[in-house]
């Protein structure tokens, strides 16, 4: 029995040497062709800010007489918008007034003297310096009583007001915050590595409005901050321009996508989807390259930026043209063969 059972042993692993290797899978993949990465595409988040705002205050304290506004409402250029009780600053001007025209009463009964000779000239013009004196502090209470009323410098919205009627208010203190309901500027945090391109005379912008799907309007660049105190990012302000207003209308908050358009700063990059990129767990980073036999290589990469919203840029390691594999990377061995679906 033993002979027996050592026998089929035998004739069992001669049976499973002879045996045909199983023939490799055609894997099925999709590929597509590595570009140049001459312009990168950058997708940021930004919102609409006003062109015109202001937070409007009195120049002097006192009582609020009366706040004519509220809050939403829509004024014009020099309309009225709060007042204070003038009542201390009446008191003011008719005290400087009189003052003012005992002054030129001297000033004017000096000269007539002078004309003939009845007084020295030093007199006359020391009643000319008192006369300047008080006609300059009449003339400043005057403008301190325009100062009681608070008016539009531009036509707009009230988006806030700070004070009720009766109140007491100090100098410099806010009173209402007046905004330009249409703006042509919007504003949104780009990171250190990225101020290089706002140098670049070929950076592009386009804004895309959340309100406005499908609809791309051009800006040019405004100002941006040189410093971020925060390390946040630095803030960059763009000009929409030549909006059609009529179609389009861009109001301070509204949420946008700026899409930037600079060039590369590595002149042989490429630039692939996001899906070619082999990362396993072992380390490294791959793409899978289809040779003319139809069979895969495996090459290491050197990555660049993220752009757009699903490409890299990949620095070396693929040459524009090379057939890139883009879906099922981590299913592949060196040498497959495969089949391209696309």
């Amino acid at each position: 029995m033993r002979i027996v059972f050592l026998l089929s042993i035998v004739i069992w692993a001669v049976a499973c040497g002879n045996r045909a290797p199983a023939p490799r899978v055609v894997r099925p993949v999709k590929t597509t062709t590595a570009a140049g990465a001459r312009f990168i595409e950058k997708d940021f988040a930004g919102m609409a800010t006003p062109d015109d705002a202001v937070t409007l205050a009195f120049k002097l304290a006192g009582q609020v007489l009366n706040v004519a506004v509220s809050q939403g409402q829509r004024v014009g250029r020099g309309e009225l918008l709060a007042e204070l009780d003038p009542r201390d600053v009446e008191l003011q001007v008719a005290a400087t007034r009189s003052a003012y025209e005992e002054a030129r009463s001297v000033q004017q009964r000096m000269q007539r003297l002078l004309a003939h000779e009845a007084v020295s000239r030093q007199e006359a013009e020391a009643a000319q310096t008192r006369y300047a004196q008080a006609r300059s502090t009449y003339d400043n209470t005057l403008d301190l009583l325009q100062e009681t009323r608070l008016r539009a410098p531009f036509a707009g919205v009230i988006e806030r007001t700070y004070v009720d009627n009766f109140e007491r208010v100090q100098a410099g203190q806010s009173i209402v915050r007046l905004v330009n309901p249409v703006t042509t500027t919007v504003q949104f945090t780009l990171p250190e590595r990225a101020l290089e391109a706002l140098r670049d005379t070929s950076t592009r912008f386009s804004v895309h409005f959340d309100n406005y799907p499908g609809v791309s309007i051009p800006a040019r660049l405004k100002d941006y901050a040189k410093t971020s105190s925060d390390a946040s990012g630095f803030p960059v302000s763009l000009r929409l321009e030549n909006p059609d207003a009529g179609r389009w209308r861009i109001s301070p908050g509204m949420s946008c996508t700026i899409t930037m358009r600079s060039g590369d700063s590595v002149p042989d990059a490429v630039s692939l989807p996001v899906s070619a990129i082999c990362a396993p767990a072992e380390g490294g980073t791959y793409v899978w390259v289809v040779g003319r036999d139809d069979r895969v290589m495996r090459h290491e990469v050197v990555l660049g930026e993220l752009f757009g919203r699903d490409r890299v840029v990949v620095d070396r390691g693929v040459e524009p043209g090379d057939r890139v594999v883009t879906a099922g990377v981590y299913q592949l061995r060196e040498g497959d063969k495969v089949r391209i679906l696309n």
